[in-house]
């Protein structure tokens, strides 16, 4: 009971924030804008119809809605089973759920995170991407110290 209490808060509390962000950024800064940030940090507002980093956009928004609500009933079905580090499926989960929010909202996924250096951009992203970029991490990292 206590693991289905943290994931539902958990992941509520970081699709919550992810919206959040998404529509500060879409009130605050125009299509295309940048508002520099740190040296390295600014923020954007772009909307993404592929996939991470832009890419499969014209495969349509009707297959990553249909890879989206996939992955969040195997996502379930894992932390049901109880097999996977929870903290890693949640945040999947989470950025999941967030991305897919907007694919039925909006068509696109809001894109607001732009790092670089110097003259190079790693391509914008969303605090939803950054839960399932950290959320593999620990899952990949669980999977490896478990097998020592």
């Amino acid at each position: 009971m206590k693991k289905a209490l943290f994931v539902s808060v958990f992941t509520g509390f970081m699709v919550l924030l992810d919206q959040l962000t998404k529509y500060l950024v879409g009130v605050e800064i125009g299509p295309h804008e940048s508002v520099q940030a740190l040296p390295f940090l600014s923020l954007v507002n772009v909307k993404n119809t592929g996939a991470a980093f832009g890419l499969f956009g014209g495969l349509g928004n009707g297959i990553f809605i249909a890879v989206s609500f996939t992955a969040i009933g195997f996502i379930i079905a894992l932390l049901i089973t109880g097999r996977e580090s929870a903290p890693g499926l949640s945040l999947i989960l989470s950025g999941a759920a967030g991305n897919l929010i907007d694919r039925l909202r909006y068509g696109y996924v809001r894109d607001f995170i732009d790092v670089f250096w110097g003259r190079y951009h790693w391509p914008a992203f969303n605090v939803a991407d950054s839960c399932l970029t950290v959320g593999v991490a620990l899952l990949l990292i669980a999977a490896i110290t478990r097998r020592k």
